[in-house]
């Protein structure tokens, strides 16, 4: 009895270093390893900082490049969610009620902020990179595109604390008075992005629109809408307060009359290819003489160019100008 005794003794001694060292969990080497099952993204909308599913529940299904798909394990075609002219209203909503705080942030805190971006966009840049070619771009194009998104951003963040000097101005008067005019932000601006390039499009338009203290409602391209998907996770987790930049998918026939037509919505900068679906929103903005700006989408090349795709312009396109008039003192 005793002699047993000792045998399990010796014996749990022996496995009581394998157990407690901690470098890798004990396999019997007669069981199996189960294949794993990858975990397929479930892509939504950006709206309030949330990422939410259409109101409506419906989805549109988007097609990926074969090619990409073994590289990332994302399935070759994917649901998106299609917005409805609810999900337009809970996005102008929530532009709404996050202006006040956002305008009236020191433009210094905005440039931070856009900053910020580009530093996520930066860290995250191989996920762009790859939702893009997995749309159909080719790596070198797509490696470009993404470089200048983030390049874009950058821009805009310096911009942030000097526009204002460079759009002010102190006017010449007959009088005893100051007459200054100086820039302000409008408040809830529409942005229909171009299909085109997806990222930088997306990128090109909405960021110039934040950055004069504007809250934007985007919708991003029905081609690639899963790379403005990963561009709002970037948004996400950077500084940007929720509501600032809100991001919707669908198919811009049917929701950007909506936000041409809303009553909250105070200017819309659309670019789109069909003559039909830029009149109906010349014509539904019309109806509330809110600003509207249609473009012809430029060529992918034009967006890469530093004198066409960015500028003070563009800033300046959705600001008003205020006049003050101020007694001269005696």
């Amino acid at each position: 009895m005793v002699e047993k005794k000792r045998t399990e003794t010796a014996a749990a001694a022996a496995e009581a270093p394998a157990r407690s060292s901690g470098d890798a969990p004990l396999i019997k080497p007669w069981a199996t390893q189960k294949a794993r099952v990858s975990v397929a993204k479930a892509y939504k909308m950006f709206v309030g900082g949330a990422f939410v599913r259409s109101e409506s529940g419906r989805y549109f299904q988007v097609q990926g490049a074969s090619d990409a798909r073994a590289a990332d394990g994302d399935p070759e075609i994917v649901n998106v969610p299609r917005g409805s002219r609810k999900d337009v209203r809970d996005a102008v909503l929530a532009a709404k009620n996050a202006l006040g705080g956002w305008e009236k942030r020191t433009a210094f805190n905005r440039g931070q902020i856009l900053y910020r971006l580009a530093e996520v966009m930066e860290s995250r840049r191989p996920e762009l990179v790859q939702s893009l070619v997995r749309s159909g771009v080719a790596e070198a194009a797509a490696a470009a595109e993404v470089e200048a998104s983030i390049d874009r951003a950058v821009f805009y963040a310096g911009f942030a604390d000097k526009y204002f000097a460079l759009l002010a101005s102190s006017n010449p008067v007959a009088g005893p008075h100051f007459n200054f005019s100086v820039p302000e932000s409008m408040g809830v601006v529409g942005v229909v992005a171009p299909e085109r390039p997806s990222l930088l499009g997306l990128v090109s338009t909405v960021l110039p629109v934040v950055t004069g203290g504007n809250t934007c409602v985007a919708l991003a391209s029905a081609a690639d809408p899963r790379t403005a998907i990963v561009w709002s996770e970037c948004v996400a987790t950077s500084d940007m307060p929720g509501g600032v930049v809100n991001v919707l998918t669908g198919h811009a026939k049917e929701l950007s009359p909506h936000l041409a037509k809303h009553r909250e919505v105070i200017g819309v900068d659309a670019w789109v290819v069909d003559a039909d679906v830029r009149r109906s929103i010349e014509s539904e903005g019309a109806d509330n003489v809110k600003r509207v700006k249609t473009h012809v989408p430029m060529d992918p090349e034009a967006w890469l160019d530093e004198r066409r795709g960015q500028g003070l312009g563009w800033i300046e396109r959705f600001l008003e100008t205020k006049t003050v008039w101020h007694p001269v003192g005696v």
